[in-house]
């Protein structure tokens, strides 16, 4: 009888899908003293990878002019593919239009300024103790 492989499942994970990396180090910022970790990706197909490896992840995706109709379609299939994934959006404020359009499509949180961040870093914060992959925040200095 052959055995049976199992893939190995990782935790979930925060995963940063944007062009220039200026989101995920805001977002950096804003979850400092909890110690989890920003995994980032350039690309749709690499953040759908992460996704495979790690599926209870909370996902920010740039929106972008050219990425619309790609997301849209990949994101109307994560109840499906993916049931305990959550994804918000980050967006140039040029974009705002398509907020009511993604959050339709599933979107928990939408942004146009890395200003704005700390509601999505609490969503995330929330979404990973839920699904176990919370760290222990970071001791305080002094302690």
């Amino acid at each position: 009888m052959a055995k049976q492989r199992t893939k190995r499942v990782a935790p979930a994970r925060l995963i940063v899908c944007e062009r220039t990396g200026r989101w995920a180090v805001a977002l950096r910022r804003e979850l400092a003293e909890t110690g989890i970790r920003v995994w980032e990706t350039r690309t749709l197909v690499e953040c759908w990878e992460e996704l495979v490896e790690s599926p209870a992840s909370f996902l920010v995706v740039e929106l972008l002019e050219g990425n619309v109709h790609p997301l849209l379609a990949r994101m109307m299939r994560l109840p499906r593919e993916f049931p305990t994934v959550r994804i918000a959006m980050v967006a140039d404020r040029s974009l705002a239009d398509y907020e009511g359009l993604l959050r339709e499509a599933g979107a928990v949180h939408f942004v146009c300024s890395p200003r704005q961040l700390g509601p999505m870093a609490k969503m995330a914060n929330r979404h990973l103790a839920i699904t176990g992959d919370l760290r222990p925040p970071l001791a305080s200095e002094g302690d």
